[in-house]
């Protein structure tokens, strides 16, 4: 038996990327950060949490270890384990920008080498011609918003008049995204994926990586709340990748969570939808049950970047960690003979840090299955390592970049 299980804690990095300051983002350091605030004791928000920040099970799998190798610091506050067990390193990330696309195809094997599309900083976010060609492919009186914006509060500014009017709320970030939030009744959530899928169709000339459909509920402004039926519309990967090989092999991969939407669903078999880290988790588990010999089970944990990291949320992403690292204990008890087990991350998102956007940081890599040998893998040179390894562990044929660690 030999199945291989792939999960992306989004946006947990462990700092020392050696590009940062390109970005930046010199000095930023997700988990460091986190440890660092919950070590003072400013972790009690909410009642979310207090304390240290305890995370015995991927301490256990050398995740201290792991920061120390990143950064030459361990993590404050955070108890040493007894003994370490699994593959433990880090990685950089070769591809440019520091987005969700670029960080989880390398991930698979294919890194970016192409500059991503952005609109600017300042004024309009989008040139003149693209909303009148989006208004009138899609019937719409106008939108709002066309700025650089966070989620949340964009909705909160304009969404009672996005109810009023009929006007779908548009706007981007840092990221090569074109971001539209309506609400699923008013507007219609088939609506929303439908003038997705036009804008996706504009915005290729203009090379963006993402369209993002960010559907919400409520009436009024004190009401407002994203719901789960997010869904990104992505441009494809420019060559195959682990997925793709994965599939044309005759196997099967069952992506869980926003992971079909990342890779365009190229190379995806199965798409398994939940909503928040619990759930994510809770079909994770399920889809271990019924993965076969040779198949992949490929889920992003999608709130440390979306709830806690985006808005700065230091506790509340503390309290994710913890919460996510309380379950692995279920992830054990599924695994059977020859199964291998990957954690990392796809780029870092420092709650701690200035703005509300990514952060370029080294990615952990925990590894372990029964009986895989504990070692350090050190700092390895790209994250498409991490699809290698998968590939050297599925038993197909190596991929163009990257070499595997076992």
């Amino acid at each position: 038996m030999a199945r291989a299980f792939l999960f992306v804690l989004d946006s947990f990095g462990i700092g020392g990327a050696p590009d940062a300051a390109a970005y930046g983002d010199e000095g930023a350091n997700t988990l460091g950060h986190i440890a660092e605030f919950c070590a003072a004791g400013a972790g009690d928000r909410e009642g979310l949490r207090s304390g240290p920040l305890m995370l015995p099970n991927m301490s256990a799998l050398g995740l201290l270890q792991i920061a120390k190798t990143a950064t030459g610091n361990y993590p404050a506050g955070m108890p040493m384990p007894e003994r370490v067990y699994g593959l433990y390193g880090c990685a950089n990330e070769i591809s440019r920008g520091k987005d969700t696309p670029s960080g989880h195809w390398e991930i698979a094997g294919t890194p970016v080498s192409f500059d991503w599309g952005y609109f600017p900083l300042e004024g309009d976010a989008f040139p003149p011609e693209l909303v009148n060609t989006l208004c009138q492919a899609a019937d719409l009186p106008g939108i709002l918003g066309n700025c650089h914006a966070s989620g949340t509060d964009i909705i909160d500014k304009y969404g009672e008049e996005h109810i009023r009017s009929g006007k779908p709320i548009c706007y981007t970030s840092s990221d090569s995204v074109f971001q539209i939030a309506a609400h699923e009744k008013h507007f219609g959530l088939e609506r929303l994926m439908h003038l997705s899928q036009i804008a996706r169709t504009l915005l290729d000339p203009y090379n963006i990586g993402r369209v993002i459909a960010r559907p919400f509920l409520g009436e009024t402004r004190a009401t407002f709340e994203r719901t789960g039926n997010r869904r990104d519309f992505s441009v494809p990967p420019p060559e195959p990748t682990l997925l793709d090989r994965l599939v044309a092999d005759g196997r099967t991969v069952h992506a869980v969570g926003k992971i079909g939407d990342i890779f365009a669903h190229q190379g995806v078999s199965s798409v398994i939808k939940a909503n928040g880290n619990a759930a994510l988790m809770d079909a994770t588990l399920e889809a271990m049950e019924t993965a076969a010999d040779g198949d992949l089970v490929f889920t992003n944990f999608v709130d440390f970047d979306m709830i806690y990291g985006h808005r700065r949320n230091v506790p509340g992403y503390a309290a994710a960690l913890e919460a996510f690292d309380a379950r692995l204990p279920e992830v054990y008890r599924k695994l059977k003979p020859g199964d291998l087990v990957i954690m990392t991350a796809d780029h870092g998102c420092d709650p701690t840090w200035r703005g509300t956007d990514h952060t370029r940081e080294r990615v952990p890599i925990i590894a372990y299955g029964p009986g895989l040998r504990s070692r350090s893998i050190g700092i390895r040179s790209t994250y498409a390592d991490i699809g290698e390894t998968i590939a050297y562990h599925l038993g197909i044929k190596a991929g163009p970049h990257g070499r595997s660690f076992l």
